[in-house]
């Protein structure tokens, strides 16, 4: 079948309908916009809350399982999960009666509980890394793992790879454009050059890899096993070991951050590739939805973060110092509590059973819709989760995924979802399966998205 194309004027007939749609079946939200105007900037907590597909923010109610409910009332099969937050499922039973359990019994008192113990077990029966140190989130985590980096090699350069995701560390707010190291678009606030001190590449590109590290100059390689933010991309065969070979040879770091790709299994993509990091980076899931990230290091790290820590007690001459790591809150009892609940009882390789074979299920899925209606599109899959993408062949580094984006078809197949009860995650095409997602859920994705696909080719 000859690949077709949707009109753009399709496109714009289809959100307008659906935006007016939305704001027929949404006055409580609308209201609440139009309140929180006066009191958060943006009508939002977050301004970005506001950039979803909707004309007006969608407020919600209450979550449950795989199910939120909006002020208005309606009931809405979430593909989302709080962009991974709540990969393991809204409010699981275990992780609520933990809440209300160390609800009564103290919050964060700045000092450690058996709780601490056993997730540290936890974490390392899991991920085989031997040492952990907690934080708030996984940008927090990100922040603490290079510092430490930087002061065990002496080195100040990071090397990244193209449309990356680690949260909102300065560091990694870069891109390649041209082949320098460049700003992100639309970064606010910067106050130095992010090229003095970071390094970009793409990703998937050995031979670009190698050259940024031959310099001898950088302190580690920060990277996602499979990037996950500037749309899904896998790595090739062999290119993660290159990963850890090449670092090895020119005496960098690897840090691993598994934040999203969490979702590919019961030990990520650490356990299942083999990855060997030198330092691994969670967070948002791994307490259940409560916020806490970990970091974990190997022995060989563990020995010279001694030695790092023990330089800087010399230098600082008798007075007190601060290794500019760490948080009141990190390691609160609650979100100790919680991720030991999360990792015993929710994280399960039962849930991962579950998680993945439905995320099979909608990834044949959607290649069939796509089949269908003779669409150049792929669909790409890792794990738990999959993403449709408006190019035939899936990415194989950032700028190919982000030369793929259709901004106006994305944001109007995306409210048309909304307006009938599915949500996926905003700003790409990526949807998260929990463990209590079921088949008709996916099915009503699928269903609903092939009649968007009808309208629009009509």
């Amino acid at each position: 079948m000859r690949p077709r194309s949707i009109l753009e004027a399709a496109v714009t007939r289809l959100a307008a309908n659906e935006a007016e749609r939305f704001l027929a079946r949404h006055p409580k939200s609308v209201a609440l916009a139009g309140r929180a105007q006066q009191s958060l900037y943006g009508g939002v907590p977050m301004h970005w809350m506001s950039d979803w597909s909707t004309p007006r923010p969608l407020f919600v109610e209450r979550a449950q399982g795989a199910r939120f409910y909006d002020v208005d009332g309606h009931e809405y099969i979430d593909f989302c999960l709080g962009d991974s937050g709540s990969m393991f499922g809204h409010s699981p039973a275990p992780i609520a009666a933990a809440l209300a359990q160390q609800g009564a019994n103290g919050l964060t008192c700045m000092l450690p509980g058996e709780d601490a113990v056993v997730c540290g077990e936890l974490l390392t029966e899991r991920f085989a890394l031997p040492f952990w140190q907690m934080a708030i989130t996984a940008t927090d985590a990100n922040r603490f793992a290079l510092r430490w980096a930087r002061a065990i090699t002496g080195r100040k350069t990071l090397l990244l790879f193209d449309g990356c995701y680690h949260g909102t560390v300065d560091d990694v707010m870069v891109r390649c454009k041209n082949g320098r190291t460049t700003a992100r678009p639309g970064l606010l606030g910067q106050a130095y050059d992010l090229a003095q001190y970071s390094r970009v590449v793409p990703f998937n590109d050995v031979q670009a890899l190698e050259a940024a590290l031959s310099s001898g100059d950088v302190a580690a390689l920060l990277c996602e096993p499979a990037m996950t933010n500037i749309g899904m991309v896998l790595p090739e065969p062999g290119f993660m070991q290159s990963c850890r070979e090449l670092t090895q040879k020119y005496g960098t770091l690897l840090i691993i951050d598994e934040t999203h790709s969490l979702s590919t299994g019961y030990g990520g993509c650490t356990r299942l590739w083999d990855l060997q990091p030198d330092f691994f980076v969670l967070g948002k899931a791994v307490a259940g939805g409560v916020p806490a990230s970990v970091y974990g290091c190997s022995f060989e790290m563990s020995r010279a973060m001694q030695q790092a820590q023990q330089r800087a007690g010399q230098q600082s001459a008798g007075q007190h110092g601060h290794s500019g790591m760490g948080t009141t809150l990190s390691a609160g009892m609650l979100a100790m509590h919680c991720m030991r609940v999360n990792l015993e009882q929710v994280m399960t390789e039962a849930a991962y059973a579950h998680m993945l074979d439905l995320a099979a299920q909608l990834a044949a899925g959607l290649r069939g819709v796509i089949d269908k209606h003779g669409l150049p599109w792929s669909v790409t899959e890792l794990g738990a989760r999959c993403e449709f993408q408006f190019c035939p062949h899936p990415p194989k580094n950032g700028a190919q995924a982000e030369a793929a984006f259709h901004d106006s078809l994305q944001q109007a197949l995306h409210l048309y979802l909304i307006n009938r009860g599915i949500l996926i995650t905003p700003f790409h095409n990526m949807m998260l399966c929990s463990p209590q997602t079921q088949p008709a859920d996916v099915a009503r994705l699928l269903e609903l998205l092939d009649a968007a696909l009808t309208d629009l080719l009509a």
